[in-house]
């Protein structure tokens, strides 16, 4: 019928969490690998210590883990675009162990010392990266942001897979981590935060959407949930959005990988009635005054 063609946006945007979200990645059996521990490289001997302890291995048992080192530099070449130079440091001190796990594991993450990433932004951004299937321990030697976790993160997996991660989806990833950790800092609520940038990259990834309605299904999303975005906040997750569009991302994986918040957002309850006359109205009275308004806008 012809009002549900033009309103097939717009029932993405109203019909929240019905559809859970996922990312592109090549099926690899990480279980068989050796463990990576990433460090980071500014670490003192007195820090050294205090990452090994939270990460549960001896200075001995370094032996039996590949171990890769995380520059500050390195943070800054992924980071410098998406946040200011002060909040990354400059000193190289997040640290992470990796350990493959066999398919259907999903990504479970653990944090210790880290006070801006929480454990479900670690999990959104390593599966926009395209990471399966792994155990995952971030920690500081102190209260640290954590953000340059994902960086090592990232370089662990690639060295113990021996697959180079997308650059495009790393980028992504990376953007995905900030753009979330802000909008938590401005709402208060690390959470929501993740839902609704973890609902919306679903959208995006399942639905070719345009920019104007894009715009509507943020705008949508942020209402259900209750979560007031500044004009800077909307303006991030569209920049964000523009990214997902160009990536290949399986959402099926995606849900496997985070399980328990697209089980969450699709359970959700929320339901509509396609059929019923007062959808119809409904949907169509908001495509007219989307329509009115740009309409206006253009001249």
């Amino acid at each position: 019928m012809k009002w549900r063609k033009k309103t097939a946006a717009l029932l993405a945007a109203i019909m929240m969490l019905m559809a859970p979200v996922t990312v592109m990645a090549d099926s690899i059996d990480t279980s068989s690998n050796k463990p990576y521990i990433s460090l980071g490289a500014d670490l003192n001997s007195t820090e050294m210590e205090t990452v090994l302890q939270l990460l549960g291995v001896s200075e001995e048992e370094l032996s039996n883990y590949t171990v890769v080192k995380i520059t500050n530099s390195m943070e800054h070449e992924y980071l410098d675009s998406y946040m200011s130079s002060s909040l990354i440091g400059s000193r190289a001190l997040s640290s992470v162990l990796v350990r493959g796990e066999k398919e259907g594991y999903g990504i479970k993450v653990t944090t210790k010392n880290i006070s801006y990433c929480t454990v479900g932004m670690y999990q959104n951004a390593l599966a926009t990266a395209g990471i399966t299937n792994a155990d995952i321990t971030v920690v500081g030697p102190f209260k640290i942001s954590g953000t340059a976790g994902l960086v090592g993160v990232i370089k662990a997996y690639e060295n113990m897979t021996g697959e180079q991660v997308d650059e495009e989806k790393v980028e992504a990833a990376t953007n995905e981590l900030v753009v979330t950790s802000d909008i938590a800092e401005n709402i208060g609520d690390s959470e929501k935060a993740e839902e609704l940038v973890g609902f919306i990259k679903n959208e995006v990834a399942s639905n070719d959407y345009t920019e104007e309605e894009m715009s509507a299904l943020v705008d949508e999303a942020a209402s259900e949930m209750q979560v007031s975005l500044s004009d800077e906040d909307k303006q991030n997750i569209l920049d964000l959005m523009d990214k997902v569009k160009g990536l290949d991302i399986d959402v099926t994986q995606l849900q496997e990988q985070v399980e328990g918040l697209y089980s969450k957002l699709q359970g959700m309850d929320l339901h509509i009635n396609l059929d019923s006359e007062e959808t119809k109205s409904f949907l169509s009275n908001l495509w007219d005054k989307i329509v009115g308004f740009f309409n206006d806008l253009l001249g």
